[in-house]
């Protein structure tokens, strides 16, 4: 998934994604990071009726492959936090963790996703250079696809490149934010085993309409998987969303399956 990513937090790391839903947290490895049991931990946030849980199709750190992992929402990840005692950590050092948590967690990732970005302090100079770096490829990468994609798809990716690398927001107009059609279909929660199922019917027919719209057949983006590979897809913008919605609407219902 593009838009999945490791956030640096002192000594561990927050998995999350920006989805068409928000930004969604994977909950297991914090627990994990703080030496709380996680199926305990699930069935007590699952329980809670402010929380907002899912299954979300994402890769975590030491595994070899993608799965449906629980994760949840922005307000939830805050207020769970907020609940847990330092009583029930066995280590100083978890319990100076979980102080980090309660107190810095919610503000690192409001600056990574609504501010293009967000620089540990205390990174180190090999660090940032290896961020700098990043941003050059991207950069790169979005100058070699000139003339192969959609102007307004290529200079919105850049922009946000750019805004990243310089701890701002990216200023995009909303119909040329990409929107990838998987994102489109995580956004419905749909369970890992379903969305996977539909995807690839789901992308014939969006080609199809768009194409029929358009004249055309949408242009193809280089894009940056999460294990580091770049895979060729179609590029949509926000802009492109109504289609979306017609071909979800026509073929199918709200639990993902192929309407009659």
């Amino acid at each position: 998934m593009s838009n999945q990513i490791q956030v640096p937090f002192y000594e561990t790391q927050i998995t999350a994604v920006q989805t068409d839903g928000g930004v969604r947290i994977a909950l297991k490895p914090v627990c994990e990071a703080l030496g709380l049991q996680w199926e305990a931990q699930h069935k007590r946030v699952h329980r809670q009726p402010w929380a907002c849980m899912s299954i979300t199709d994402m890769q975590l750190p030491g595994d070899s492959q993608r799965r449906g992992v629980t994760t949840v929402d922005r307000r939830t990840f805050t207020m769970w936090l907020a609940t847990i005692s330092t009583t029930r950590l066995k280590s100083d050092d978890a319990r100076e963790l979980l102080g980090r948590f309660q107190r810095e967690a919610a503000d690192v990732l409001d600056r990574y996703f609504h501010e293009g970005g967000a620089i540990n302090p205390r990174a180190d100079e090999h660090q940032i250079n290896a961020l700098i770096r990043q941003s050059q490829m991207q950069m790169e990468l979005c100058q070699a696809a000139k003339g192969l994609i959609r102007p307004e798809h290529l200079e919105a990716r850049a922009r946000v490149v750019l805004a990243r690398g310089l701890g701002e927001r990216a200023e995009l107009d909303p119909v040329d934010r990409p929107l990838y059609a998987q994102d489109y279909l995580r956004a419905k929660n749909l369970p890992t085993a379903k969305l996977k199922s539909i995807a690839g019917m789901f992308g014939k027919r969006l080609k199809k309409a768009y194409t029929s719209a358009h004249g055309t057949t949408p242009e193809k983006y280089p894009l940056n998987l999460s294990n580091g590979q770049v895979r060729e897809v179609n590029a949509y913008t926000e802009a492109d969303r109504p289609l979306m919605d017609q071909i979800w609407n026509t073929y199918y219902d709200p639990e993902g399956l192929v309407a009659a």
